[in-house]
């Protein structure tokens, strides 16, 4: 159940990683961030009710309403036009507490995929905080695809596999995991940079002044 909960946790983010990029229209994207946050937060509540007291279970249980409320938080601030310093600010105890789960993953449940994976969504998370809870506006297309990546490498695809009993969790998974996140993170790096103006020079003949879009433009939220 929870397998099936991380598949459709891919696809909001691969919607809210548009929506940042400026593809989706925000109120558009607010459906499916509450059909997912719902879903997020009742698989959790079904599988703690159902653990018979288990103590991983309901440990690895309860980091998903995590998500589920950041979703649900999300799409009410869309359908409301609502100031998003709120989702921002959860969003950084979201990013702290993924840490700890990653060590949990990592320590105590000898899980290694997916504790890279948390400290992936641990970064998205901390993204998110900047972008939303800050304001850092010029971090709004890394952010953006950032978050698109992580839809697929974190969560579409760990999910479809879970599904299909094909997930291998092992150590070169984690390895290979960590590789993507690094080189993710280092490619976008450009993308952080300030848009400039380009000008032609006067009397050359080129082509009249371009000016590049703003942060302010990629921004949805």
């Amino acid at each position: 159940m929870a397998a099936t909960g991380l598949f459709y946790v891919g696809a909001v983010l691969f919607v809210n990683g548009l929506l940042l990029l400026g593809f989706i229209e925000a109120k558009a994207a607010a459906i499916m961030n509450l059909f997912v946050g719902t879903l997020q937060v009742v698989t959790p509540t079904f599988l703690i009710f159902t653990a018979n007291g288990d103590p991983d279970t309901i440990l690895q249980a309860s980091g998903l309403y995590l998500f589920g409320f950041t979703y649900l938080y999300v799409g009410i601030g869309l359908l409301g036009d609502l100031d998003t310093t709120g989702v921002g600010w959860f969003s950084l105890f979201v990013a702290i507490a993924a840490v700890g789960y990653s060590y949990v993953n990592f320590a105590l449940l000898d899980n290694l995929p997916f504790g890279v994976i948390w400290l992936m969504w641990a970064f998205l998370w901390t993204l998110f905080f900047l972008v939303l809870g800050l304001k850092r506006e010029s971090m709004t297309r890394y952010t953006g695809w950032v978050t698109l990546i992580e839809a697929w490498v974190t969560a579409a695809i760990p999910g479809f596999l879970l599904l299909t009993g094909q997930w291998p969790a092992t150590a070169p998974t984690a390895i290979v995991l960590g590789a993507i996140a690094v080189v993710m993170a280092l490619v976008l790096l450009p993308m952080l940079r300030p848009p400039g103006r380009r000008t032609a020079r006067a009397g050359e003949g080129g082509p009249a002044p371009v000016e590049t879009p703003t942060d302010q433009e990629y921004s949805r939220t």
